[in-house]
């Protein structure tokens, strides 16, 4: 008898024969794979726009600068335990400002962590490592999504998974939007996961876990989570209709229950936080309300082509391959119609709600943004690669459905023609890549012949071309690096452009370099909180406070209260951003009331330029103040900010200090009178031009109602005579408030602030968010304190209950009888006791969650039959334990979807 046959090595499930198995698991190297290839891009993009940290120019645009770094570097310091205040309160901007509120708006992201790992003079590294790491991951998220939205019969190649993930995260939004404000790139994260927990709701799957990642979304930015959350809705929608075409409606509704049911627990679990912000953006400085006018068709057409940029357009380049394979989706056979058909409609429908202003609101949250109008443009340029890939990983496109696409692609390209964002690069690249990506298209059609061609010849038929394996693999690889070659450089030359474009048509802040450090030291060394404020002064950017140390009025937040905005407009203080950016006011008045002891004075030593960072000297000033608290007479406590600003000064001061003559204006020219040696002021908040004392320099204004209000000025002394004269000089039509000219007399108000240092607090301390003086016996009328009054401060004088502050002409006041020695103020953002109670009420409701998901699994443990059967579809385990007939079930239903 023959020997018996050796029987061969059984493959494992990657058809691998003995021996370790590598790794070729696609649901792992679908997300790997998108995040490092963004990574690339975007790192490769940032080299050749010659952007800090791999160039020399700033990165520091608009708000990023203004902004998110300096909230950054503030972060840090927090969380090193650095910082004068706590989690409720930041004493460092705005003399006190609410910082949980802040946290959820600028900081929450868990990416945001990351800063602590990075020096304390490289800011703008931590801030950029923290971006990239965020599209990184977005385009990893996306991956993972994709790689799963085909049925495991037929998932589609991974590979491809990854290219599309990274051009979801490299998208126009992310060039034009994202990347210069980082955190609504949480937003771009949460799409893809939101997603995924749409598909764990439609398959009942993972009951906890959903939840977790809705609350993380909500968490991180809640405001782009929302907009995330819509989107994951509209694909939940479609995905109910075309990938269970056999559900019944009851089965739909379940899904569709479960989905809200996760969404309201994931929410409320992240209510501690977005209640802040919610209610903290009801007391907020509110902005002129926007009129939404949409951009024109020809804009929105052009924004799907590369290196264009505008914050008024929707901003839709997803790379010219990836916007191909998508628009084949409707001419693609492989695919079930029904997939066809209700993804298309889902993309139309979301293109015409960009564009119609109810569903506008409905995407911002029912009010109209400031700037930036297509906000939601990422979860489009989402849906769009869904669609491309539901029609790729389908099989490559034939040449019909290529050729459709392509028709319409350049008939997109043909209406944008006269589009003002198109730039020079924009049609040769979008034509390269186009090239590029059908001849991978067509490569790839020719290898997945070739293919067949080898799997009728392994069964025996002779076929022509058959016998060369060779070519047959070399197709696949030559059409993905084709692919990859047009996507990736088309990306790269586009985000270039853009940030090149930037630069030259937006505002933009210095890098940091030698001058703010040099600030910085000089803070550090003259700070003296809570005995008196320091304020580090005005450089180029904005929140200097965070950014350098120290305690000022300059505060960029989009939660700057209206009162603590209108009391320092009533001052004669200036703001940016329609009143939520009050700058610095170098005035001694003004330094007395807010008990600023020493005031940085600091300057460039060289022209400020976008490719240096610059250098500067600083110098302190320290003057006697009195302290945070002080005691007035009760009496009337409101300002008029429409009034005198001086005259606001003084009643705050408590003490006349001020000279405020007649003014007579004969065309540019002001006239009035004051004691010589006086100090001219000069205060109009619409003034924009510059002003000066006969033969003294200019100084300027730049007041532009209601977007700027200029701060007053100092123009110099009052000569021998007292005669005043003003010279405006400006292209404008001039508009002067009723009194415009003020004449400070120095040992008037030195007077006054010895009487209120001595009548003041005898000691001062804080702690986080809570502030106590002692107070001299005897003390009558109200204390003072140098802090805006806000919603949440609570104050008590003595061993009395804290009651809701009161506000004296803006600030926190403390009514005084006399008994009282010591007077407490503490702060609570508005929002935090509902949102603790929400939060709770959430997590009892995902741990009852839990504890019945548990009950199912183990019932549906239970043998039945005799054979043990678990519940893969509820617990997310792998399919191993389906029989055959189920797998071919399943198979049959998702088939094209």
């Amino acid at each position: 008898m023959p020997p018996a046959a050796t029987p061969a090595p059984v493959p494992d499930r990657d058809g691998a024969r003995g021996g370790p198995r590598p790794i070729r698991n696609p649901l792992l190297l679908a997300p790997a794979g998108a995040g490092l290839l963004t990574a690339a891009v975007f790192l490769l993009a940032t080299a050749l726009a010659r952007s800090h940290p791999l160039g020399p120019y700033t990165r520091n645009v608009v708000d990023l600068g203004q902004q998110y770094l300096p909230y950054h570097a503030y972060w840090r310091a927090f969380l090193l335990g650095d910082t004068h205040g706590d989690a409720f309160l930041n004493w460092n901007s705005g003399f006190g400002a609410n910082f949980l509120g802040d946290i959820g708006t600028y900081l929450s992201s868990p990416f945001s962590l990351l800063v602590v790992l990075f020096p304390a003079d490289r800011p703008e590294l931590a801030l950029y490592v923290v971006t990239a790491l965020k599209i990184a991951a977005a385009g990893a998220a996306m991956a993972a999504l994709l790689i799963r939205l085909r049925p495991p019969v037929r998932p589609g190649p991974w590979p491809l998974a990854a290219l599309l993930g990274a051009a979801y995260a490299l998208s126009g939004w992310t060039f034009n939007h994202g990347a210069s404000v980082p955190m609504w790139l949480d937003g771009l994260i949460a799409f893809p996961l939101l997603c995924l927990v749409a598909e764990w709701a439609r398959n009942g799957r993972r009951p906890v876990l959903g939840p977790l990642v809705v609350a993380v979304a909500w968490i991180a930015n809640f405001y782009t989570a929302y907009m995330a959350t819509l989107g994951a809705a509209l694909f939940l929608a479609v995905r109910l209709l075309t990938a269970d075409p056999d559900g019944t409606p009851r089965r739909r509704l379940a899904a569709l229950l479960r989905a809200a049911w996760t969404v309201g627990v994931g929410v409320g679990l992240a209510a501690p936080l977005v209640l802040v912000v919610f209610r903290g953006t009801k007391y907020a400085d509110p902005t002129p309300e926007t009129v939404f006018a949409p951009a024109s068709w020809a804009e929105l057409l052009g924004r799907l082509l590369p290196a264009t940029a505008n914050v008024a357009t929707p901003a839709l380049f997803i790379g010219t391959p990836a916007l191909l394979l998508a628009l084949t989706l409707p001419f693609h056979r492989a695919v079930a119609a029904r997939v066809r058909l209700g993804w298309t409609a889902l993309i139309v429908l979301v293109t015409l709600s960009l564009q119609w202003g109810p569903t506008h609101l409905l995407w911002h949250a029912g009010a109209s943004p400031n700037g930036n109008p297509y906000r939601q443009t990422f979860v489009l340029c989402g849906l769009l690669l869904v669609a491309a890939w539901l029609s790729a990983a389908a099989g490559p496109p034939r040449p019909a459905a290529l050729l459709g696409a392509a028709t319409l692609l350049g008939a997109f390209a043909l209406a944008a023609r006269g589009s003002a964002d198109i730039d020079a690069w924009t049609y040769p690249s979008a034509g390269a890549a186009l090239l590029l990506a059908l001849a991978a298209a067509l490569l790839a059609l020719r290898a997945t012949r070739a293919e067949a061609d080898r799997a009728v010849a392994d069964d025996g038929t002779a076929v022509a071309g058959a016998s060369r394996p060779a070519l047959s693999r070399a197709l696949p690889v030559a059409a993905a690096v084709l692919l990859l070659a047009a996507q990736a450089g088309e990306t790269v030359v586009g985000g270039m452009r853009v940030e090149r474009q930037q630069r030259a048509d937006v505002a933009w802040s210095p890098r940091i370099g030698p001058w703010q450090r040099a600030v910085a030291a000089e803070v550090a060394r003259a700070d003296a909180w809570p005995a008196y404020r320091t304020d580090p002064g005005p450089l180029p950017g904005g929140n200097e406070p965070l950014l350098l140390g120290g305690e000022g009025a300059d505060a960029y937040s989009s939660l700057t209260t209206e009162n603590t905005s209108r009391t320092l407009d009533s001052l004669g203080f200036g703001h940016y951003a329609k009143g939520r950016h009050p700058e610095t006011l170098d005035n001694p008045v003004t330094d007395a009331i807010f008990s600023i002891g020493t005031r940085i004075r600091s300057e460039a030593t060289a022209p400020v330029r976008q490719d240096a960072a610059p250098d500067g000297t600083a110098t302190a000033a320290t003057t006697p103040v009195p302290p945070l608290v002080t005691v007035h007479p009760a009496g009337n406590a409101t300002v008029d900010p429409e009034e005198s600003a001086f005259r606001n000064q003084e009643l705050l001061l408590g003490s006349s200090v001020y000279t405020l003559p007649a003014v007579r204006r004969t065309g540019a020219t002001l006239t009035a009178r004051c004691p010589a040696g006086t100090e001219v002021w000069f205060w109009a908040p619409g003034y924009k031009g510059t002003a000066a004392l006969a033969g003294a320099t200019p100084a300027d204004f730049d007041g532009r109602p209601p977007a700027v209000r200029a701060a007053m000025r100092a123009l110099g002394t009052v000569p021998p005579g007292g005669a005043v004269r003003v010279e405006l000089a400006t292209d404008r039509r001039i508009t002067l408030p009723r009194q415009p000219v003020g004449c400070l007399d120095r040992a008037r108000l030195a007077g006054a602030v010895e009487r209120l240092t001595a009548t003041g607090a005898t000691r001062v301390t804080t702690t986080g968010h809570t502030l106590t003086a002692e107070l001299p016996p005897g003390s009558t009328g109200v204390a003072v304190v140098a802090v805006p009054r806000a919603t949440g401060w609570r104050c008590a004088a003595g061993a009395a209950e804290p009651v809701s502050a009161r506000s004296h002409r803006g600030l926190l006041a403390v009514p005084l009888d006399g008994r009282a020695t010591r007077v407490t103020c503490s702060f609570r953002p508005p929002g935090v006791r509902l949102g603790a109670a929400a939060g709770a009420t959430a997590l009892l409701a995902l741990l009852g969650t839990a504890l019945l998901a548990r009950r199912a699994r183990r019932r549906a443990r239970r043998p039945e039959d005799g054979s043990p059967e678990g519940s893969q579809e509820f617990t997310g385990r792998p399919h191993e334990a389906r029989s055959s007939g189920r797998d071919a079930d399943y198979a049959a239903r998702r088939t094209g979807a």
